[in-house]
């Protein structure tokens, strides 16, 4: 079993900044590649970023520039924190983790999704 628990989202106003976070625990040996997406209401999930287990990172143009990753080990948990900058009401959105391993498609994750609201 694979346990991914997000936090941190909330109203913002735009300009403003965010973290959230992703704890991810249980059967996670070999999940090595941490995504994030959101989806905006009325629109279908996107990708947002991703991080591997060797700290590499890759972001979405649309947030390049204002949105870092950055994870914590500590024992049997991963947690990986997205911070947000710059805000801009399009932004606002549920954003989801995802955890996977690159070599299996059956072992795919993911989180219950945290509401960000960016308005005034």
């Amino acid at each position: 079993q694979v346990q991914l628990v997000e936090s941190g989202g909330g109203l913002v106003q735009p300009g403003g900044s965010l973290r959230l976070s992703c704890a991810a625990s249980g059967s996670i040996f070999g999940l090595s590649v941490m995504g994030w997406y959101r989806q905006a209401p009325g629109n279908e999930r996107e990708w947002v970023a991703v991080l591997t287990s060797l700290g590499s990172t890759t972001y979405a143009d649309s947030v390049k520039g204002r949105f870092s990753i950055s994870r914590d080990n500590a024992n049997d948990t991963v947690t990986v924190y997205p911070q947000m900058h710059r805000l801009k009401p399009e932004n606002t959105a549920v954003y989801y983790c995802n955890l996977k391993s690159p070599y299996d498609r059956r072992r795919n994750y993911w989180g219950q999704g945290t509401r960000v609201t960016v308005s005034s």
